[in-house]
């Protein structure tokens, strides 16, 4: 007899082993017809797979979110299949499904052609009407591989040899196609529908290192229906439309080059934004009492092997040897300069919980192949904080933190905000005990606020639990910014205790925060979330006074005049073009407002205020003018 435990409480007995597919059938024809997959006791499995045991048992369909990543999976292996009966030459290796989609890495001498995508997903939409069964295989280790070794796949034969012992070695059969994977898989090609694309070519070296051999990766999208394909098709015209990069070239905000891989060159219009964001923040911390330091950028080898990140992340750190054969490394995290200043002096129980804040410029090693612009770089700037506190206060200054993590996020336009929780890595400093304390402040944190999380097991930091924030843009996309770790290993090993109410020396908890993250990362984040159009009191220049005629000239210069002495970052353009070019040229650099000045503004004291994007403008007297915009300039921290 196995029972089944369906979603709903309800179950299902039979007096043997029972498939998901005939499950599935015996509830209903629309059930069967629509059914993906199944999961038995939280597992994803196949529907052909035979179910022996009692278990919990749900059927998922496409309308199932994590019925995604089984559709881009197979997608992949129709691509594969597609591939290999174009190219039969080409060697197939790993395709996994992926954030949004999926990629197949494949060896061949020629290379792939744009034209080649076409042919390929063309061959896909043939695979799928065709709705060849997936049926799934166990074989003998040595047969598989001497299958693979004999029909050229020499990749998928080394795969197979690193296999361990004590694991079956599956293969999945559709058509003449044969692969190698664990599944599971879609009961059909058919099933899984045509909402895909083949978007980009890319290299690859085999198994990510650069000593292997360069690999050919073809990239895909797929969805669960063509209605979802579209809108995520438009969300990347949009993001194109909005990428940093070519807004950052428009609005004339930094560049980078070759000298410098990594590292940003911040023109005058964007280190100006970038300011503003440091005084937004300095502004927020100083109001819930943080003190502000500063620590050096280089520091002897000898601090990072007693903070362990010599150990545990000396592959990203940058080192430079001096002529008395000291080692020195630039700092890749701003953690052991802000313990020895709280270091510095005796430190009472009474003094706590200490908040020192710290915009510290790091460095890290990223390979030249993940930068992107201000996302991925080399150099940048950290929001940091370290917050030093008794066990005793972990849990509320936890609480603290997050509430004004939430709160700053809401006055950047961010309302929706996801919190993920990742415990202890498999590498890592201190005893199981120490984690449990700090897991469980951190969870309680949440749990009392009342604030829903996802769990991210095993991608904690090296010294501690951690909270990272997720924000959602205007398009849809999601961006880890925001951490919060805590950490009661880095206080001993670097030796930070504080004196308790007994005169006995004590080890702090030590709280990890950055609100922004990385500045420079905030900051792409911020310019495709408003499409470069920044809220007034952000915006690089907030309003250019721009002339028709030379009668205007001497009166534009008042007006900038006034403009600035109110407080307002204001620029002149006294150019002999027509109006209606400088209009669009300065619309182009996405300034907010455009104040347009003849010779009847100038006789009456008045100007024509534009806004960007808007068609008309509205006559206003100029202390008028100057009232509304400085209004607006206020930012959010006028009613904090």
């Amino acid at each position: 007899m196995v029972t089944l435990t369906l979603p709903d409480g309800s179950q299902r007995a039979y007096d043997g082993p029972v498939t998901g597919a005939q499950v599935a059938a015996d509830i209903g024809p629309g059930l069967a017809k629509a059914a993906l997959a199944v999961k038995i006791d939280g597992e994803m499995a196949d529907l052909t797979l035979p179910i022996e045991a009692d278990c919990a048992f749900a059927i998922l369909t496409a309308k199932d979110e994590e019925s995604l990543d089984l559709i881009r999976h197979d997608a992949a292996h129709v691509m594969a299949e597609a591939v290999k009966e174009l190219y039969p030459d080409v060697q197939v290796t790993i395709g996994p499904a992926i954030e949004n989609g999926f990629y197949y890495d494949f060896a061949r001498s020629e290379p792939f052609t744009p034209k080649d995508l076409e042919r390929i997903e063309a061959r896909m939409m043939e695979i799928v009407d065709r709705d060849e069964a997936v049926t799934r295989e166990v074989w003998n280790r040595r047969d598989a591989i001497n299958f693979f070794k004999d029909a050229g796949e020499h990749y998928k034969a080394q795969i197979i040899e690193g296999i361990p012992e004590d694991q079956d070695i599956r293969l999945y059969r559709q058509g003449d196609f044969i692969d190698l994977c664990r599944g599971p898989h879609l009961p059909s090609t058919g099933r899984l529908g045509k909402a895909f694309k083949l978007m980009k070519l890319a290299g690859a070296y085999w198994r990510g290192d650069a000593n292997n051999e360069m690999l050919q990766r073809i990239y895909g999208t797929a969805w669960a229906d063509k209605k979802q394909l579209a809108a995520y098709l438009t969300m990347l015209e949009e993001a194109e439309r909005r990428d940093h990069r070519k807004l950052g070239r428009e609005m004339d905000l930094f560049h980078f080059q070759e000298e410098a891989p990594g590292a940003v060159f911040w023109h005058p219009k964007g280190w100006t934004l970038f300011r503003k964001l440091i005084d937004y923040m300095r502004t927020r911390q100083e109001h819930a009492d943080y003190v502000e330091i500063s620590t050096p950028g280089v520091m002897d080898r000898v601090m990072w092997e007693k903070s362990g990140h010599w150990e545990n992340f000396r592959e990203n750190m940058y080192t430079t040897q001096t002529e008395d054969e000291r080692v020195f490394a630039l700092k890749p995290m701003n953690c052991p300069g802000g313990i020895q200043v709280f270091k510095q002096g005796i430190t009472s129980y009474k003094d706590l919980p200490r908040r020192i804040a710290e915009f510290g410029k790091v460095n890290r090693y990223e390979p030249s192949g993940a930068l992107h612009g201000l996302m991925r770089v080399r150099e940048f700037t950290q929001d940091d904080a370290h917050i030093f506190c008794t066990t005793g206060q972990l849990q509320s200054e936890c609480e603290t933190v997050v509430s004004l993590i939430m709160d700053i996020y809401k006055d950047f336009g961010f309302e929706d905000v996801r919190i993920k929780f990742s415990d202890r890595p498999e590498k890592r400093l201190g005893t199981n005990a120490v984690w449990d304390t700090l897991e469980t402040a951190l969870k309680g944190a949440l749990d009392k606020m009342g604030y829903p999380y996802t769990y991210n097991p095993g991608e904690g930091a090296f010294y501690g639990p951690k909270l990272e924030f997720v924000l959602r843009d205007a398009i849809g996309r999601d961006w880890q910014c925001g951490t919060l770790q805590v950490d009661m290993n880095l206080p001993e090993r670097l030796d930070v205790h504080y004196i308790d109410e007994k005169g006995d020396k004590v080890r702090p908890v030590m709280l990890h925060r950055a609100l922004f993250g990385s500045l420079e990362r905030f900051t792409g984040i911020l310019i495709e979330h408003y499409a470069g159009r920044m809220p007034l009191w952000l915006a690089p220049v907030q309003a250019v006074v721009a002339t028709i005629t030379s009668d205007a000239d001497a009166y534009a210069s008042e007006v900038v005049a006034a403009l600035k002495s109110a407080g307002l970052r204001a620029e002149l353009d006294l150019r002999n073009e027509k109006i209606n070019y400088k209009i669009r040229e300065h619309s182009h650099a996405k300034v907010p407002a455009i104040l347009v000045l003849g010779k009847r503004e100038a006789e009456e004291g008045k100007v024509a205020l534009r806004r960007l994007g808007g068609k008309d403008q509205e006559i206003l007297a100029l202390k008028e003018a100057i009232d509304i915009l400085c209004a607006e300039a206020k930012g959010p921290l006028a009613g904090k």
